[in-house]
């Protein structure tokens, strides 16, 4: 079930339908992997009571996020501006504006913003509660 939720959240099937009110849905899968960015097979959820964090990030203009990792899978949209994300094993990648994001879990990683404008982020975060969403270096 907990696998269920989090395809719903995450994903969305690629499909069109009509609402009550006769008008079109339409639905656009933006990703579906099993894969982070840097091509890494993604762990097994958590043990213990599912807990969905959904957080909205405001990166300034050449603002660093420091060295971190997260101990559970996330994914984010970015809304605007671009951030470049540094592993611990130097896989290097810039995320730009509508971007979809499939995070590193375990591995140490930094982001940038270099760009002109303020990267903002909506993440996804699945894991158990009492478990950090990341840990610091």
């Amino acid at each position: 079930m907990f696998k269920s939720l989090i395809m719903l959240l995450l994903l969305s099937i690629s499909c069109t339908g009509h609402a009550e009110d006769g008008k079109e849905v339409s639905f656009e899968t933006l990703v579906k992997t099993t894969k982070s960015w840097d091509g890494q097979e993604l762990i097994s959820y958590a043990d213990g009571s599912p807990e969905i964090t959904i957080l909205k990030v405001k990166v300034a203009p050449g603002a660093v996020v420091k060295q971190h990792k997260h101990p559970v899978l996330n994914a984010a949209v970015i809304l605007s501006g671009e951030i470049k994300v540094v592993s611990e094993h130097g896989d290097t990648k810039v995320f730009r504006e509508g971007d979809v994001v499939v995070e590193l879990v375990d591995t140490m990683h930094y982001g940038k913003n270099t760009g002109l404008v303020d990267a903002e982020i909506i993440v996804f975060y699945a894991g158990a509660k009492g478990v950090p969403l990341s840990i610091k270096k």
